[in-house]
C-alpha cells in the first residue's frame, strides 16, 4: 500500500487514520497527541539575541541575593542590589540604566538545564533547545526564525551573526538557506561581500554572468544533491547582498555622534548596527558580547575574572538600555524581541581563587520589547539563587516563548533527512502570561 510513499506521506496518512478512529470512539489518549495546541501569536517582526558567552552570573546581574564575601568564602552576590522601575524587583547595582526602564523587560529567573561541565554542549542546548545528538544536527533558534519568517526585505539577509561563527548557531538539517551571514567587526560589513576596488560595476556584472553560466552547466550534470544545492544557494545569497544598498548599512558614521557615544564600546556599536540591520530588513540577529580582555575571562568568571566582572556588566547595561530606548524612539521596540542569554549561570559559592564555577539548575534569561506583556518576573529562586522555588522555565519553554512572540507555532514539525519529523521545540510550552 505504501510502496511508493515517502515517510512523510505515511505519517500524514497514519495521523488521518488515527483521527478517524477517534471519531468512531477510539482510545481517548490519542486525541491529546493529535490535537493541535492553541498557542499565542505574538506581534514581533524581528529578534535581537545578545549572547553573553561564558556563563554570566545571575546573582551578580538580574537575580541579586544577599551580599557574599569572596575573600571569606561567604556565598552570595558580589554586588549590592538596586530598585527598578518595577516595584518589588531589584537588579545588580551595575545595571542602573536597565533598572530605570525595567518595565520594558521580563526576567525569566528560573531557566534551567543539566549541562554544566561543558561550555560547547550548554551553548548548543541554549541555541537549539535540545541535547547534542550523534545522529542529527538540530537548527538554532536563529535559523528556525530565518526558515519560517525569512528576511523582511529582499535587500537583507534573514539571519546575521555579529561574532565568531559556530555550528551551534547554524541551520543544522535545514540547510544553508536558513544559515547566517557573519561579521566580527562593525568597521565594515562581511569581508567576503566587498569586491576589490579595481573591480568596477561592469566588470562585476560580466563576472556574474560567466559564473551563472558555469553554475548552470555544472548543476545539469552534478549528482551531489543537497550539498551542491546548498553551496549554490550560498553563492547566490552572497552575490545578492554585495551591492551598495545592503553594504551602506554598515556606515555607522551616518549616526549622530551623541547616539554612538550613548551606545558606548565596540559591543555597543554592535547593538547600534543591529538596529540599522533591522531597518534594512534583517529578521534575526545574534550579537556576541565577547570582551574577554576587560577582565581576562569574560563572563566565565572563574578565579580572578570575578574582580572586574562589573566592567562587563556596566558595558552590557550601557548598550542594552540605549538599544531599548533607541528602538522605542523609532517605534520599533514593540516589533523587536530582545533576548539576553548565556549558556548557564554561576553558583553563589566562590571558588578558591575568588571566582565562581558553573550552575545550570537556575539562571536568568532576559526578554525585552517584542510586544509582550512586559515588566514581569517569571519564577523565583531560593535565598542564594541555587534552586527553583516556583515556576520553572525549561529551555524548550524559552524557545517556545520566542517562537510564539515571532508568530511561529512551536509545535510545528520540520523535516530532517529521510523525511524525519522534528517539532520546532522539544515539547516546549510558551510563557502564556507574557502574551495579551
Amino acid at each position: 500500500m505504501f510502496s511508493n510513499a515517502t515517510r512523510r506521506d505515511f505519517l500524514k496518512q497514519a495521523a488521518a487514520g488515527a483521527t478517524g478512529m477517534l471519531a468512531a470512539g477510539g482510545a481517548a489518549p490519542l486525541l491529546a497527541n493529535s490535537e493541535k495546541k492553541n498557542f499565542p501569536v505574538g506581534k514581533a517582526e524581528h529578534c535581537i539575541m545578545i549572547w553573553l558567552g561564558g556563563g554570566s552570573s545571575q546573582i551578580d546581574t538580574w537575580d541579586p541575593k544577599r551580599r557574599g564575601d569572596a575573600k571569606e568564602k561567604v556565598a552570595g552576590s558580589y554586588y549590592d542590589p538596586i530598585d527598578t522601575a518595577v516595584p518589588g524587583i531589584q537588579v545588580c547595582e551595575h545595571l542602573s540604566g536597565c533598572a530605570k526602564i525595567l518595565d520594558r523587560f521580563n526576567l525569566l529567573r528560573t531557566v534551567h538545564h543539566e549541562v554544566i561541565d561543558e561550555h560547547a554542549a550548554a551553548t548548543n542546548r541554549m541555541h537549539t533547545g535540545r541535547p547534542t545528538s550523534g545522529s542529527i544536527v538540530y537548527p538554532s533558534i536563529g535559523s528556525i526564525v530565518a526558515h519560517k519568517r525569512g528576511a523582511v526585505s529582499e535587500n537583507a539577509p534573514a539571519y546575521i551573526l555579529i561574532g565568531y561563527p559556530n555550528v551551534t548557531r547554524g541551520p543544522g538539517f535545514l540547510g544553508s538557506k536558513a544559515g547566517y551571514v557573519y561579521l566580527t567587526s562593525t568597521e565594515a560589513g562581511p569581508s567576503s561581500f566587498t569586491r576589490p576596488p579595481e573591480i568596477g560595476t561592469a566588470r562585476q556584472s560580466r563576472r556574474e554572468q560567466l559564473l551563472e553560466q558555469v553554475r548552470a552547466e555544472y548543476l545539469e550534470r552534478a549528482t551531489g544533491g543537497k550539498t551542491i544545492r546548498d553551496y549554490d544557494s550560498s553563492v547566490s545569497e552572497a552575490l545578492r547582498l554585495s551591492g551598495p544598498e545592503f553594504m551602506s548599512v554598515f556606515n555607522l558614521d551616518e549616526e549622530p555622534a551623541d547616539l554612538r557615544e550613548a551606545y558606548g564600546s565596540e559591543f555597543g556599536q554592535r547593538c547600534l548596527l543591529s538596529r540599522r540591520l533591522l531597518e534594512s530588513g534583517t529578521r534575526f540577529i545574534e550579537v556576541s558580547h565577547n570582551l574577554n580582555f576587560v577582565n581576562g575571562t569574560g563572563w566565565d568568571t572563574h578565579n580572578s575574572g570575578q574582580l572586574n566582572q562589573h566592567l562587563l556588566i556596566q558595558d552590557l547595561d550601557k548598550a542594552l538600555s540605549t538599544l531599548v530606548l533607541d528602538l522605542e524612539s523609532k517605534q520599533m521596540l514593540d516589533k523587536t524581541l530582545i533576548v539576553v542569554a548565556s549558556e548557564f549561570g554561576r553558583p553563589a559559592q566562590f571558588d578558591n581563587g575568588g571566582g565562581r564555577g558553573h550552575h545550570g539548575a537556575s539562571f536568568t534569561v532576559v526578554l525585552a520589547g517584542g510586544g509582550l506583556q512586559n515588566g514581569k518576573m517569571i519564577g523565583t529562586t531560593d535565598e542564594l539563587g541555587m534552586k527553583i522555588v516556583d515556576r520553572p522555565v525549561s529551555v524548550p519553554d524559552m524557545h517556545a516563548t520566542i517562537c510564539c512572540a515571532m508568530g511561529i507555532n512551536p509545535s510545528e514539525e520540520l523535516y530532517a533527512a529521510g523525511d524525519r519529523p522534528v517539532p520546532i521545540t522539544d515539547q516546549g510550552q510558551p510563557i502564556r502570561e507574557l502574551f495579551a
